[in-house]
């Protein structure tokens, strides 16, 4: 971590932006505290636009539009559950409910997408997830995407639902996103497991 933090320090210096902002940066944890982790969705890198990333995968800052996979995670809400599409793309609220929605890089430079990969925030985010894997009981995993489901790897299926799809990216959500009915399904395991259910509704 030492390293990693001097070259974000080494960063800001230089003058580069970058996202999300400092106090936004563990938002992830801060949301989801490891007692309260029921699902666990896994992202790659934060949005490298201005006022989008906020610490939390896939979301994005109240008032911003939601971006093409954000949509087709809507589009597979609503034709799973019946839930229409909201008018914001901020996920707070599952987070607020035990929902970690956790990229493996925490930063990124703007307009640089993946600029901060390989900087050392994979293994603390692999760090992260072996602690759910290892201390939490019941825990849905939703992998989509290739290099979700290959850094979920070594999560323990006979403690947790893995529930893998293609990435809900334009560019896949259609080879198996769209229709997966993950929503449903993780709260159905939730639900047999004595857990309360998600409310997905934003």
């Amino acid at each position: 971590m030492q390293q990693l933090r001097a070259f974000l320090v080494a960063e800001k210096q230089m003058g580069k932006v970058i996202y999300p902002a400092s106090k936004n940066i563990f938002n992830a944890f801060n949301s989801t505290p490891l007692d309260n982790v029921k699902v666990v969705i896994l992202g790659q890198d934060p949005y490298h636009g201005p006022n989008q990333a906020h610490g939390l995968c896939f979301s994005v800052q109240p008032g911003i539009p939601a971006p093409p996979s954000l949509l087709n995670m809507f589009k597979e809400l609503e034709r799973d559950l019946g839930i229409p599409a909201p008018n914001h793309g901020c996920l707070q609220s599952w987070a607020n409910q035990g929902v970690l929605l956790l990229n493996a890089t925490l930063t990124v430079e703007q307009a640089r997408a993946g600029s901060h990969q390989g900087r050392g925030w994979e293994e603390f985010t692999d760090r992260a997830i072996q602690l759910v894997n290892q201390q939490c009981n019941q825990v849905v995993f939703l992998l989509w995407g290739s290099y979700a489901q290959k850094k979920g790897a070594f999560i323990d299926r006979n403690r947790h639902l893995i529930l893998k799809a293609p990435h809900p990216s334009p560019l896949s959500a259609h080879r198996g996103f769209i229709g997966c009915g993950h929503f449903s399904a993780a709260n159905r395991y939730l639900l047999d497991h004595g857990k309360a259910a998600i409310d997905w509704r934003l």
